[in-house]
């Protein structure tokens, strides 16, 4: 026998003894799960049956029509249960086979199987940042309760007892997800006390979705075992401290073949003239972290340069020198939804054209 978790979150998205997994519920960020069992190992999401669940319970349907149904997407090793069990990422739809309107996976498909996005092969890389909260106070772990820690410089990248808090949750985590298969490049320590960053990538496609929620769910797992309440809210804690982000580094094949940084500068030109539309999408409450300060740049304004943490997108200086490469769009929340920002930034520089005269600042 062997089982599967559904994993779905609130916009429309499940997991799998099977656990299915799902985007689901009306906040668009919250995970739902839930568990069945099956004869026996299945690889291939198309062989797997679809499902339901009761969408009056999560804010995405009427009672009186209240299943929504669960179509299975991606497939991942089950990091709690192992062996043969399986987590199952899933999008959700009506039963007449619509998509329902969180379902942000569906849309993003679309685009990423367009034939002028296939053939760049556009690659990502997600920093997803978070925050470690203490059960019961909803406050930072590591800092006294109703009180602040010393001053933010030594806990970047730090090692201590005095510095690093929670360093248990994220070993797991980094471990949990290498064995489910997730694409998951490295960990660090923010500036923030208390809060900690995950890499994924390089994927390509609609997988840097599907494996950044399924990252996002194991996370959430692991917390839950540890009595640790975790936060994608984009800045946590008011004041002098750095907030939370999910920097998105991209590139097509254009950018990484010789001659790339002209197609990398028109692309951040592209992103420029849509910086209103990418705003929007770019995660609930970013206005609270994107202030020009601690490492970003102004909600309003739209800046790009060499190595500037303090700008809308970054350009590294590997890859200036070399000439081709990749960028940073440093303004996504770290509560987007990855199907969102990768598919709205690979339409916005591959599939986009009618670009305006922008008056860019350049900060080298």
């Amino acid at each position: 026998m062997a089982t599967f978790d559904l994993v779905f979150v609130t916009n429309g998205s499940f997991f799998s003894l099977l656990t299915w997994l799902n985007r689901v519920g009306g906040s668009g960020i919250d995970l739902r799960s839930k568990a069945r069992t099956l004869s026996g190992p299945v690889s291939d999401p198309s062989k797997l049956p679809k499902w339901n669940y009761d969408g009056s319970s999560t804010g995405q349907a009427s009672g009186e029509d209240s299943e929504v149904i669960l179509y299975p997407q991606a497939i991942f090793k089950d990091p709690f249960r192992r062996g043969n069990n399986i987590l199952v990422m899933c999008d959700a739809y009506t039963p007449a086979g619509d998509p329902i309107p969180t379902n942000k996976r569906c849309a993003a498909a679309k685009i990423f199987s367009h034939p002028d996005v296939v053939a760049e092969e556009p690659w990502y890389g997600i920093e997803q940042e978070y925050t470690l909260l203490q059960k019961d106070v909803k406050w930072p772990i590591g800092w006294p309760v109703g009180g602040f820690p010393g001053p933010q410089g030594p806990y970047y990248c730090g090692v201590g007892v005095d510095k690093a808090f929670g360093r248990d949750i994220v070993g797991s985590h980094y471990k949990a997800c290498l064995y489910a298969g997730i694409s998951i490049s490295g960990i660090n320590e923010e500036v923030m006390p208390g809060q900690w960053e995950f890499q994924v990538g390089p994927t390509v496609g609609i997988s840097a979705g599907d494996e950044l929620w399924v990252a996002r769910y194991v996370l959430e797992r692991i917390t839950e075992i540890a009595g640790v309440v975790l936060s994608f809210d984009p800045k946590p804690i008011q004041g002098d401290w750095n907030g939370a982000g999910a920097h998105t580094n991209y590139s097509t094949k254009s950018m990484r073949c010789d001659g790339g940084y002209e197609f990398i500068k028109k692309a951040i030109e592209k992103l420029g003239a849509r910086h209103t539309q990418h705003i929007t999408a770019y995660g609930e409450g970013n206005e609270r972290r994107l202030t020009g300060r601690h490492e970003t740049a102004d909600i309003n304004t739209f800046i790009w340069g060499v190595a500037n943490r303090g700008a809308s997108i970054r350009v590294g200086r590997d890859t200036e020198k070399a000439g081709k490469g990749y960028f940073e769009d440093r303004r996504p929340a770290s509560n987007m939804d990855p199907y969102v920002i990768t598919s709205m930034i690979a339409e916005t520089t591959i599939r986009y054209f009618k670009v305006k005269f922008l008056n860019f600042q350049f900060h080298p």
